[in-house]
């Protein structure tokens, strides 16, 4: 059980990404954990794009909002520091019982997955849906609605839990630029045991 629990502590959010591609095989990985993770009443409302060209990626990071609590020049990757793909997850809300919980689900598979082969994620929701859907010819499907996308690329930088100072927070860069994400205490979380 460590070995996940070391596992999960390590699979951060990353925003610098080295300029080396994800293989085919490994978003293909990530797709297949959303595709066989749990989801209400097995009505499986999700769906996927693959955005890995360069001229795709460069265009996808122009319509995502990069880490809010900090400046723009920390918090969005520099030209030479952009993820390499995306993964798009989109809710079709022609099929019955489409929710936010099995989107959750899914997301979280998609970076575990990612982080076992070494890969670094970013799951935005401040995105700019409806050109992203453009972008990818998606325009005219109404039925379907973009939740979130995922930044993916082999990170640049440290991403570490820190303590949390007068209950912020607010995610901040260190000396070295490293991401530290302020978390609550185990007796702060935890309501009861009975």
């Amino acid at each position: 059980m460590q070995d996940v629990l070391e596992f999960l502590r390590t699979r951060r959010t990353y925003r610098r990404f080295w300029p080396k591609p994800v293989p085919e095989a490994v978003l293909r990985a990530c797709i297949e954990a959303a595709r066989i993770v749990s989801c209400g009443a097995n009505r499986q409302t999700l769906k996927y794009a693959v955005i890995e060209t360069p001229a795709a990626v460069a265009a996808v990071n122009q319509l995502v909002r990069w880490a809010a609590y900090l400046p723009p020049d920390q918090g969005r990757p520099a030209p030479d520091e952009t993820p390499t793909a995306f993964l798009a997850v989109f809710q079709d809300e022609s099929l019955p019982g489409v929710n936010d919980t099995d989107a959750g689900l899914a997301l979280g598979s998609i970076t575990a997955a990612a982080w076992g082969y070494g890969v670094g994620s970013c799951i935005m929701g401040a995105i700019e849906s409806e050109q992203i859907k453009a972008l990818l010819g998606l325009a005219d499907q109404d039925r379907l609605r973009l939740h979130s996308v995922v930044a993916l690329g082999y990170p640049k930088h440290e991403s570490r839990v820190a303590p949390m100072e007068n209950g912020s927070v607010r995610y901040y860069l260190d000396e070295n630029r490293d991401y530290c994400v302020p978390k609550r205490p185990e007796e702060e979380i935890l309501l009861t045991t009975v």
